[in-house]
């Protein structure tokens, strides 16, 4: 069954990067990501930018047109970004923006908001959201408004599970991701998840697990499999991610 990683990163030190609360990723560039995951049957994925990388897209840009067409980008980019930015990273493959209150965000919520909302009516991005239980609960109610919301790493905490929930019955993506970031059982709350709403759930690696107590190993994804039918898995693991980051490789 292909795979499409939903969130991963590519740390390259030829590129800027700028240390977040003290902390300073190694080298992770294309050919290290696709060397790790050479055995996993992944076909396209999702380069999503790190607080470490702030609002830089030289990598993003390099990194997508390495990997190809079955590929996309993640951004981080200022309020002030203009429009004609916004169209040109769409023209390099970039899918959505992303806002990570954990590390750092200091945006208001208006003006993330203001950011969601014309990048997904000018390209239909949608917003990702990296963000504790508190952060989640105090947002829910922005979030619940926006067009196209995910959330990374099933909300990080068992705290955020009612928020998580009640973002999927309203039609928010989530991403199974960073299983050694989080404090509880990822596969329980993924078959609630599952159950509300099955094109909800996008399956990623969190390479290389930036931070992470916890580093990515192949065993999380066999854990998935062994949890679900296939035709979950299928959703989870491909269709449900090509459909929300509509990769450019047209062969899809």
């Amino acid at each position: 069954m292909k795979i499409f990683d939903a969130h991963f990163h590519i740390i390259d030190q030829n590129f800027p990067l700028t240390p977040n609360q003290g902390y300073l990723p190694e080298h992770f560039d294309s050919r290290d990501y696709l060397s790790a995951v050479s055995k996993l049957n992944v076909a396209g994925g999702a380069v999503v930018s790190g607080s470490f990388q702030g609002f830089d897209q030289s990598y993003l840009r390099h990194a997508l047109e390495e990997l190809g067409p079955a590929y996309v980008g993640v951004a981080q980019v200022p309020l002030s970004v203009s429009d004609e930015e916004l169209m040109d990273l769409d023209q390099c493959g970039v899918r959505a923006v992303r806002f990570n209150l954990k590390r750092g965000c200091v945006d208001s919520l208006l003006d993330i908001a203001s950011l969601a909302s014309r990048a997904y009516k000018m390209l239909g991005w949608h917003s990702e959201f990296y963000v504790d239980a508190a952060s989640l609960e105090e947002i829910s109610d922005t979030l619940l408004e926006l067009p196209a919301v995910v959330i990374d790493h099933l909300g990080l905490e068992s705290g955020a599970r009612a928020a998580l929930l009640k973002l999927v019955e309203h039609g928010a993506h989530v991403k199974a991701t960073g299983f050694g970031r989080l404090d509880f059982d990822p596969v329980a709350l993924m078959h609630e998840i599952n159950a509300i709403n099955p094109a909800s759930l996008v399956f990623g690696s969190d390479l290389p697990s930036t931070r992470a107590p916890v580093p990515f190993s192949p065993h999380d994804l066999r854990r998935v499999q062994d949890s679900f039918d296939a035709d979950a898995l299928q959703r989870m693991l491909w269709q449900n991610a090509v459909e929300l980051y509509r990769p450019r490789n047209v062969d899809y």
